[in-house]
């Protein structure tokens, strides 16, 4: 009989506990545990570069989608995710919720973690320098644009190739098959990185209450409120919004049709595991097949308003905590790195994490904190996933809508 196995988010719980209580227990001897974070944060940085990639690659080419109804689909997850990406940055600026954390061994210049200078940004001198000299730069710096650059192409010359002769057709799916057969081995390695996150909350909840004691607490419980605070936003107002002003069923219908779909988002901590879920109660619904196959199953590479959100809030926090302060100039540019790590990112759990340590890395913020964002994101996780079910859901209600006239 096989033995059931605990929930993810349950196992991170007991992570957690046991991790607190062997720092409060043992102090500052309880400090080298806390590398162990820190392997598995350098892991999942090592996996996410080529998961995005072949998310991409993997999406255009094989994506069916009619120009008129991918434009639209198109336009309305770019005014949802930018609307994310300003509630995220607004509420972190006003709030400033990186000013409420505190450790007693804060990070100083001259140390081995080195707060690196954030300069003057200029748009096309960054812009032009992410054009990479060879395939493989992009993938040994982690660069974000340069990876989806590449994959976009490669996805396309995938599409024309499928459209030539027999000849092409075939070196097309060859590419294809490729493509997807690797991406499932990526998704697989992840998923085993993942299984290790609650040791690591225990690693470094350990290490963390052992030099600070309870101090830090309040800054994580911050943090945690203001993500929470601006998905809330999310949801209630730009997406119900959406729903009075662009389609005919009521919120009271809507909320009642994809409840099934956020319970299991909630558990499943994935939007891409609640997919046939959500299907499912959108066909209930009325929505057609095509709007919702096209919002949910092509456009869940551009619904990501959660990830988007979250990783605003989280940038912000993590400079804030450094006394790094961003001005809006440089604010613009990590939204613009929020989207476009959001882009083909798979709907596995704890995929927020994975972006968000692709945009610290990318915007040359410090990742030192990330571990200890750990400890809390099996909460965001479900959130973020929720979120992201309540995107698709709209986006095919709206789409559904404007093809009926």
């Amino acid at each position: 009989m096989k033995r059931p196995v605990l929930p993810l988010y349950t196992q991170i719980l007991i992570g957690m506990l046991a991790g607190a209580a062997v720092g409060l227990t043992f102090g500052k001897t309880a400090a080298p545990i806390g590398e162990f974070g820190k392997v598995v944060i350098q892991l999942i940085k090592a996996l996410a570069t080529p998961l995005l990639f072949l998310a991409i690659v993997d999406a255009i080419s094989r994506a069916d989608i009619r120009l008129k109804s991918g434009g639209r689909m198109l336009g309305i997850s770019a005014v949802n995710g930018l609307i994310a990406v300003a509630i995220g940055l607004g509420i972190s600026n006003f709030l400033q919720p990186g000013k409420y954390l505190h450790l007693a061994d804060p990070i100083k210049p001259g140390s081995t973690n080195v707060i690196p200078e954030v300069g003057k940004i200029e748009f096309i001198k960054v812009l032009t320098g992410y054009i990479p000299e060879n395939i493989f730069a992009p993938f040994m710096a982690n660069s974000v644009v340069g990876v989806i650059g590449l994959a976009i192409l490669f996805g396309l010359a995938a599409r024309r190739l499928s459209a030539g002769g027999k000849a092409e057709a075939e070196a097309a799916s060859a590419v294809q098959n490729g493509a997807a057969a690797l991406l499932r081995l990526n998704e697989t390695a992840i998923h085993w990185v993942v299984k290790m996150v609650p040791f690591a909350v225990f690693a470094v909840v350990a290490k963390t209450l052992g030099e600070n004691g309870l101090a830090p607490l309040k800054g994580l419980g911050v943090y945690l409120g203001v993500c929470l605070m601006g998905l809330f936003i999310q949801v209630t107002i730009t997406y119900q919004l959406w729903i009075f002003l662009a389609t005919k069923m009521t919120l009271g219908r809507f909320w009642r049709g994809i409840r099934d779909p956020l319970i299991y988002a909630a558990g499943a901590s994935s939007s891409l595991a609640t997919l046939p879920v959500t299907l499912k109660s959108l066909k209930a619904m009325g929505v057609s097949d095509k709007s919702s196959r096209l919002a949910c199953c092509v456009g869940t590479n551009f619904n990501n308003d959660g990830i988007l959100l979250y990783e605003a809030v989280a940038v912000l926090f993590v400079a804030q905590f450094h006394g790094i302060d961003l001005n809006l100039s440089q604010q613009l540019f990590i939204a613009f790195n929020c989207v476009l790590a959001g882009i083909g990112i798979a709907g596995i759990p704890e995929a927020g994490l994975i972006s968000l340590a692709l945009v610290l890395t990318t915007t040359g913020l410090p990742t030192e904190i990330l571990p200890l964002l750990l400890s809390v994101d099996w909460i965001l996780s479900r959130a973020r996933a929720m979120t992201n079910v309540t995107s698709d859901a709209v986006v095919s209600l709206v789409l559904d809508a404007k093809s009926r006239g």
